[in-house]
C-alpha cells in the first residue's frame, strides 16, 4: 500500500526537522567571566593548603635554627627520620622495646594467623585479582610490622609505648568504645520509650563543648583529692591514688574523655541511619519468627554497614590527630606516656626543632594515610559490593 501524499510530507518533515542543538554551559564571554570569578577563589585555597605542604616537607628535611639577624635553613637529607626511627628520638617516638610476654607473643600469633587466613580466604574468592593480592599482601606484611611493634613496646616486661603506639591505642581503643556505645544508645532511642526526645538532645551537649573544655572537665573529675567527686573516690579508696602519675590509668582518663566528647557524633549519624531503613524486612522477619537479635545481625546491621564504614573512618582520621585532651589533661605525662604524635610534634616545635616537628607531622600524615587507604581499599569495598 503507497503512502498518502499527506504521510510523506510528515514523514519529510520529521526527517529534515532540524537537531536541536546543544548549547556549552560557558562560552566565550561567559567562561571567561567564569574564570575571573573562580579562579581567584581557587587560587587562595590552593595557596593557604598546598604552600604550607610543601614548607613544611621541605622543613622535615632540614635544619631550621635561629642566627643573628633572621634563621638559617640547611639542608641534611632523611637525618631528621633517621632521628626518629634509629637515633636519640627512637625511645620516645617508637618506644623502648623488649621481649614480648606470654600474652604478647598470644596477641601476635593471633594477629598473624588472622591476617594470613584473610589473604587466602580473598585469594579463593572470586573476585580476586593480581593487582588486589599484591597490594592486600604488602598492606598485612605492614600490618604485621605494626602489630609487633605494639607488642614488644605495650605487651612487654620493661618495655615503654612511644608516641607512636600510644596514638594508637587512642585511635582504635577509643573508636571500638565510641561506636559501641553509640550504637547502644541509638539502638535503645529508636525503641518507642518514654523521654526519648529529651535523651537526644542531651547526648549531644558534649559534642557542644570545645576539646579544651573536656579536658579541662575531666581534670576536675579525675582530681581524687579536691575535684566534685572526691567523696566518691574517698569513699572507694581511691583518695590517695592519682590518676595522671599512673601510665595506663592517664591513658584510660583520655580515653573515656575523649569518648566521652565523641560517642554523640557517631550516636547521631548512626541514629539517622536506623530510623531511615527499611521496615519491610523486619516486618517479614518478625512474621516469620525471627527474635529481636536475629533480625538486629541480619538485617538491621547489614543495611547501616555502609553509614558504620563512613562514620568509623572520618573518626579514625580525626582520632589521629588528638591533641588537646593529653595537652591539657596530663601534659603528655607521666614521661611521654601519654603524649601523642601531634602532641609530640607540638612540643618539638616549642623547642624550636622545626624540621623535627615537620618529620613528626609527616610521618604521622604517612601512617593516617596508610591506615584510611587499606581501610577504604579492604574493608569499604568488600562490605559495600557484597
Amino acid at each position: 500500500m503507497e503512502p498518502t501524499r499527506q504521510e510523506t510530507a510528515t514523514s519529510t518533515s520529521a526527517t529534515n526537522k532540524p537537531k536541536p542543538t546543544r548549547k556549552r554551559p560557558f562560552s566565550g564571554k561567559e567562561g571567561m567571566a567564569s574564570s575571573v570569578f573562580i579562579w581567584p577563589a581557587l587560587l587562595v585555597v590552593l595557596l593557604l593548603s598546598i604552600f604550607p605542604l610543601l614548607v613544611s616537607l621541605y622543613l622535615s628535611f632540614s635544619r631550621f635554627k635561629f642566627v643573628k639577624g633572621g634563621f638559617e635553613v640547611k639542608w641534611i637529607g632523611l637525618l631528621n627520620y633517621k632521628k626518629l626511627l634509629f637515633g636519640s628520638e627512637k625511645t620516645h617516638f617508637l618506644g623502648k622495646m623488649e621481649q614480648p610476654t606470654t600474652l604478647g607473643w598470644i596477641i601476635f600469633i593471633g594477629i598473624t594467623v588472622l591476617l594470613i587466613v584473610t589473604l587466602i580466604h580473598y585469594y579463593r574468592s572470586d573476585r580476586r585479582s593480581t593487582g588486589g593480592l599484591i597490594f592486600r599482601a604488602i598492606v598485612y606484611a605492614i600490618l604485621i610490622a605494626f602489630a609487633w611493634l605494639l607488642v614488644i613496646t605495650t605487651f612487654s616486661q620493661g618495655g615503654r609505648p612511644g608516641t607512636m603506639v600510644v596514638t594508637w591505642i587512642y585511635v582504635f581503643v577509643g573508636i571500638v568504645i565510641q561506636y559501641a556505645v553509640a550504637l547502644l544508645l541509638a539502638v535503645i532511642l529508636t525503641q518507642q520509650l518514654p523521654g526519648r526526645r529529651f535523651f537526644r538532645v542531651i547526648f549531644l551537649l558534649p559534642m557542644m563543648i570545645t576539646p579544651v573544655g573536656v579536658a579541662y572537665l575531666f581534670r576536675m573529675l579525675t582530681d581524687t583529692g579536691k575535684g566534685p567527686f572526691a567523696p566518691l573516690w574517698q569513699a572507694a579508696g581511691l583518695g590517695m591514688y592519682s590518676w595522671v602519675n599512673d601510665p595506663w590509668g592517664a591513658r584510660i582518663a583520655i580515653i573515656i574523655g575523649d569518648a566521652w566528647q565523641w560517642i554523640p557524633f557517631m550516636f547521631i549519624v548512626l541514629l539517622a541511619a536506623l530510623e531511615g531503613q527499611s521496615m519491610e524486612q523486619r516486618e517479614a522477619a518478625l512474621v516469620d519468627g525471627a527474635n529481636r537479635w536475629q533480625i538486629f545481625w541480619n538485617i538491621t546491621m547489614p543495611q547501616i554497614i555502609p553509614v558504620t564504614i563512613t562514620v568509623v573512618l572520618i573518626r579514625m582520621i580525626e582520632a589521629f590527630k588528638i591533641v588537646d585532651l593529653p595537652n591539657v589533661l596530663t601534659n603528655g605525662g607521666p614521661g611521654t606516656a601519654t603524649e601523642s604524635l601531634t602532641l609530640h610534634a607540638y612540643f618539638s616545635w616549642r623547642a624550636l626543632d622545626l624540621g623535627g616537628s615537620a618529620a613528626i607531622a609527616y610521618s604521622l600524615l604517612i601512617v593516617v594515610t596508610f591506615f584510611g587507604i587499606a581501610y577504604i581499599n579492604i574493608l569499604r569495598r568488600r562490605f559495600v559490593e557484597e
